[in-house]
Order: C-alpha cells, then structure tokens, then sequence
C-alpha cells in the first residue's frame, strides 16, 4: 500500500513522494476521504484479477504513511480482510516518521491493526538530520523509539551511513549508540546519490562529497560485525535483524514471491493465468486517484515478465539474502541454470559460495558489496535448463 505524500522531499530520495503543504484534508492539502475510496476500489479491482488468496502480510510504504489518519489505515485493512483471507498471524507493518505528531498517532494505528512499525530515523546526529531533509530531531527520534516499542509488537528503524563527512568513528559510535536501544531489527543503508535527486545536483556541483569506496566498504563490514556482536546478523545486504525477526513481506520481494502493489506508483508482481506479471500504477497522486474513479485501477503498465528477465530479477533479489538464492526456484520459474564455469571462478575469487545439499548460491564477504557485478557474470553464463521429468 504505497501512500505518496510526505511533509518535505528529503534531498537523498528518489522514491514517489510528493509535497503537500497546508492541512491533510485541506484545500492545500490532499483529499483523505477520496484517497480512501480510490484505495478501496483499486484493491477490489485486483482482487478480480487475483481470485481468492491467502494474504501473509501488509506493507504501508511511502511517501510517509504515518501522515494518514488511524481510521483510513483501518478501512484498508477491513477492505483486504473482506476481499480476500488475512491470514490470522499476518505482518502488518506501517513505516512512519518519528516527529511528534506522527508519533502521536501511533496507538490509533496498532488498534486498526497495524503489529509492526518501521520508523525513518536515519541519523542520531543533530546537524546529520539537518543535512538529510528530516524535519524531527534526535530527542524526537528517541521518544518515537519508546512510543513505539510501548506500542507495537515489533518495532524496526533504519540509519544511513556513508554520509558527507562521517568518518569511520563516527559511524561506530552512532551504530553503537542505536544498539543501545536493543532493536529486534534494524536497517542500515548505505547512503547512495540516486539521479533526479537535490544530492545528486548537490555532488555534480561538487558541493556534496561521499565518502571514499574503500571507507564506505569499511564501514559496511563494521556495521556487519556490531549487528552480528549484538545478536543482529544480517539476513539481508542491509537488514539486520534477530531470530524470527526478519521482515516477513521483505522477504517476499527477495524470495521472488507474490505481491500487489496498491496506490500511486506502485509495483506489483503477480501469477495470474500461469502468467508472471509485472504491473506498475500512475505516480502522480491525483492522476491515479482519477483513473481508478473511471477504470477501478490506476495501473499503467500490466507486463508479462519473460522468463529470461524473471532469472535476472530472482539473481539480483537471491543474492541479496544471507540464506542465498534458490537454485530449483531459479530453474522452475527463469528455466535456467547458473554455469559451472563461472561459478567456479567467483567461488576461487571468495565471493561466491555454493551449498549443493541446499541448492543455495550465495554472496560472501566482499562479494556482499559487489552483488550487481555477480549478477552480471552469473545471468551471461545461464543456460537452459531441462528437466529430468
């Protein structure tokens, strides 16, 4: 469930946000009430494309969801209990901002049924926050920590590191900070200057610097061991977290499973007449809300996936993941197989590890930082694989 609006672009982001200055609601706002209707009908549109299934988890992704009133959260999820099975013990997670007044709202969500909260904080230094667009502080951070943890059954919370100036030190010293809080999952993200954003300018001015490669490396395996030391382990190249913590929906992205995408600019990826589909909503917030007013959906692009681009995406997403990619899932949905050539070579070079009893390929040590570069080398060397049936 993707929600667009933020209360300021941060310069980092590339994601679909947009800016609405005044009051939710307001005329220089955005329409909660018709946001709602358009959300209800688009998701009773997919449910016809769907069929009845069994729904594992709950995403709200943004923008900034923590902006949306407690009672539209509820009606979407009435709206999907309704449409379709929910299952009993689903992760239902809310990403919100720690200021005030989201923070303040916390409760409304977890009584519409919101189990999981992933709060932006990004940084546990002042003039940091600053620097990054984030308009709540680290006071505002800290108290939004506890609100939650009080709140939710599972709490997350995310850090970028590799900042403009952060030294080695630094980033240990906040990492070891945000360990105090004793997390039960934490994403740490690597800062990246992403094209179309105000950072992206910023650096092809030369008025922004990133940190060298080779420190940002470095503090890449810093951030693995503390997690790990912590009780942490990744289980992803960015998140962290403890045993039976990890996100469930997360993980169906990077296990290539199903999921709808709901709202504006919105991804999904779902099975339909033996067919795997790629589909993709308008971004702009009013565009899509008026082309679910007049077609009940507000997708632009409603793709087969080839099997050849299915392999590539599974590789990019499988090797992401501690637990490695899956081998007969590779084979059964992009019907290829990785070449032994090169996945002896990559194996010599220590960053690729294969496990033949778990038909599991996984990225290792510094292959972990290199994951676009295997995927490069291993999808050039797939090769069509037959089954013995």
């Amino acid at each position: 469930m993707h929600w667009p609006f933020c209360e300021q672009k941060c310069p980092y982001c590339d994601f679909n946000s947009h800016v609405r200055f005044g009051v939710p609601g307001g005329r220089s706002g955005w329409d909660e009430a018709r946001f709602v209707r358009a959300y209800v009908s688009e998701l009773r549109s997919w449910r016809q494309l769907t069929g009845p299934r069994l729904v594992t988890s709950i995403y709200f992704g943004g923008g900034t969801p923590s902006l949306m009133q407690a009672r539209t959260v509820a009606a979407i999820l009435a709206e999907i209990a309704d449409l379709w099975d929910l299952m009993p013990a689903a992760e239902i997670t809310l990403e919100a901002n720690p200021g005030s007044v989201e923070a303040g709202r916390f409760r409304g969500y977890r009584q519409a049924g919101v189990n999981r909260v992933s709060l932006g904080v990004q940084s546990l230094v002042e003039d940091d926050l600053k620097a990054l667009g984030r308009l709540h502080s680290v006071a505002e951070a800290r108290a939004a920590l506890e609100i939650a943890n009080n709140t939710f059954e599972r709490v997350s919370f995310d850090l970028i590191y590799a900042r403009s100036g952060q030294t080695f030190e630094a980033w240990g010293a906040e990492l070891a900070e945000a360990l105090s809080f004793s997390p039960s999952h934490l994403s740490a993200y690597q800062l990246t200057i992403e094209p179309g954003t105000v950072f992206h300018k910023l650096h092809a001015a030369g008025r922004l610097v990133a940190p060298e490669p080779e420190l940002a490396a470095d503090m890449f395996e810093l951030t693995q061991e503390m997690t790990a030391a912590a009780g942490l382990p990744a289980y992803e190249v960015s998140n962290h977290a403890r045993p039976g913590e990890a996100s469930q929906h997360n993980l169906v992205y990077w296990r290539y499973g199903e999921y709808v995408g709901v709202g504006p600019g919105a991804h999904g990826r779902v099975v339909t007449n033996g067919e795997r589909m790629a589909t993709v909503a308008e971004r702009h917030p009013e565009t899509w809300a008026a082309r679910v007013e007049t077609d009940r959906q507000g997708i632009v692009t409603n793709e087969p996936i080839s099997s050849t681009a299915a392999a590539d995406e599974m590789l990019l997403m499988g090797l992401r993941l501690a637990e490695g990619l899956d081998l007969g899932r590779l084979a059964e949905v992009g019907g290829v197989t990785v070449g032994p050539e090169a996945v002896n070579r990559l194996v010599k070079q220590g960053v690729l590890e294969v496990s033949v009893e778990k038909q599991k390929l996984r990225a290792v040590g510094y292959g972990r930082l290199l994951i676009n570069e295997l995927v490069l080398q291993l999808s050039e060397s797939f090769v069509p694989h037959h089954s013995s049936s």
